[in-house]
């Protein structure tokens, strides 16, 4: 097993349950000699049943104890520690650590076992010592990185590391998760950067979002820029105008380290997709009264809105009023059904598979019009008509799951087609990308395999299969031609 493959190993293999506990009401300074005793950086705070509440660390006494002049004999570890314990699940990958460790900013998890029962710690240190050449490497290269021109290198090493991993077997599934928080953190590196040289007077009261598949997290190697700008109706017009600016300069940064711009424009320095909270709130309400092909593309867009950076308040409000609109306009549903049921799986009368005939796709399948496309908006449409919006294709079927809007087989067979449609997806774009050449969604189905075309088929089945249920759920039949 590789260094970088190790990352992606579930967290049980490598870390044996150990937890050192204490009560919430034990003084700081008694907790503080029983870590040193036990030679661990960390203590796990539980209440009268043993419940684990809060985790007390080695930072935290020096940060919060020393540093702040206060009594560890008469401090409480209830009053300095951090709550809640922050998890991942023994069968989880160290990625899955990695990535709440990123998300949440802490140096350290807990792991809970299969009864949800915390049994041991990770922190920084250990997965330093479980590799040295790793996504936490170029992630804390990204932290440390001065100039636009580093991060412009480090992007580059980003898809060298994708490759080298997917070479390597890592699961499609943890890829793409990979590539969309290297993506998140070298975006949230390049604003703070342009704060400090450029926009150091930066209002409050807005945000940046990413949209589409990046809101998502189910980037690839292909994936360009979808963003926009909320901001507060109470800014004043300098303050506008600063925002303005900002989207500019940091929309053509993105682009100078290697982001390519969007074809249709979805960008932040594009005035259409920079608004008040309450223009948003007027343009989303425009696109639901009149569902043309152009407002429902837009719609489908924005609602995978995700903040990436700023006032994550604004999302939310907006958000709500998004759920609340398109329930209340069945009919809207219905239109993006209709559309999504439009993309046909390339499936021919005899079971066999159709490839385009003319152009640069000619001889084969683009997978994103074939059926991704399909799956991720459809799965999206009845998420949304059951409220939840937001979230990864794979977290809106567990939505779907819990409420038993399709059942369990239906979700494991839409799982499976969207997981092995993104693993040829991202295969041909690694292969192209070690050849040299452009990289795209396509793929030529005369270089699979007999088995890989026979899944690929079911694949497209079920695709097939889940359009009929989605002109069934919304009764597009009705709409007419």
């Amino acid at each position: 097993m590789t260094q970088e493959n190790s990352l992606f190993l579930p967290v049980r293999d490598y870390y044996p349950p150990r937890l050192v506990t204490c009560q919430l009401n034990e003084t700081v300074v008694n907790a503080a000699i029983i870590m040193r005793e036990q030679s661990t950086s960390c203590i796990i705070a539980c209440d009268e049943n043993e419940v684990p509440v809060g985790i007390m660390t080695d930072r935290d006494l020096r940060s919060k104890v020393v540093a702040g002049g206060l009594d560890p004999t008469a401090l409480k570890v209830h009053e300095i520690m951090t709550s809640p314990v922050i998890s991942v699940a023994e069968e989880d990958s160290f990625f899955e650590v990695l990535y709440q460790m990123s998300r949440h900013r802490i140096h350290r998890v807990g792991v809970v076992n299969a009864d949800n029962r915390l049994i041991s710690t990770i922190n920084e240190t250990d997965i330093i010592q479980l590799q040295t050449r790793s996504p936490q490497k170029l992630l804390k290269s990204i932290d440390e990185a001065k100039t636009v021109e580093k991060l412009k290198k480090l992007h580059k090493d980003l898809d060298d590391l994708v490759i080298f991993l997917f070479n390597s077997g890592v699961r499609t599934y943890d890829l793409v998760r990979l590539i969309s928080l290297l993506n998140d953190q070298t975006v949230l590196r390049l604003i703070d950067i342009l704060q400090q040289e450029q926009f150091p007077d930066l209002p409050r009261g807005f945000a940046f979002l990413v949209l589409g598949s990046e809101g998502r997290r189910e980037q690839t190697l292909t994936t360009d820029q979808d963003n926009a700008i909320i901001y507060a109706d109470d800014l004043s017009q300098e303050e506008i105008g600063r925002i303005k600016e900002f989207s500019r300069v940091l929309i053509d940064s993105l682009i100078e380290i290697g982001v390519p711009e969007c074809p249709g424009g979805i960008m932040a320095k594009n005035e259409f997709w920079r608004r008040s909270l309450s223009e948003w709130r007027e343009v989303i309400d425009s696109w639901i009264s009149a569902p043309t092909g152009d407002n429902i593309l837009n719609f489908s867009m924005f609602s995978d809105v995700r903040t990436l950076w700023g006032d994550s308040s604004l999302e939310k409000e907006l958000k709500s009023h998004i759920v609340t609109r398109a329930q209340e306009k069945s009919l809207f549903l219905t239109r993006m059904a209709a559309n999504v049921c439009q993309f046909t799986p390339p499936l021919g009368f005899f079971g066999g598979l159709k490839v385009d005939k003319r152009g640069e796709n000619a001889g084969k399948i683009d997978l994103k019009k074939a059926g991704i496309f399909a799956l991720s908006e459809g799965i999206k449409i009845l998420a949304l008509e059951a409220g939840c919006l937001g979230g990864s294709t794979r977290e809106k079927l567990k939505h779907l799951a819990t409420d038993k809007i399709l059942d369990q087989e239906q979700i494991d067979d839409l799982a499976a087609s969207f997981n092995l449609l993104s693993f040829f997806r991202l295969r041909g774009q690694v292969a192209s990308a070690t050849a040299g050449g452009n990289l795209s969604n396509s793929i030529a189905p005369q270089k699979l395999n007999r088995i890989e075309k026979g899944r690929l088929k079911i694949a497209l089945e079920v695709v097939k299969s889940f359009q009929s249920t989605l002109k069934s759920h919304f009764r597009v039949s009705a709409l007419g031609d």
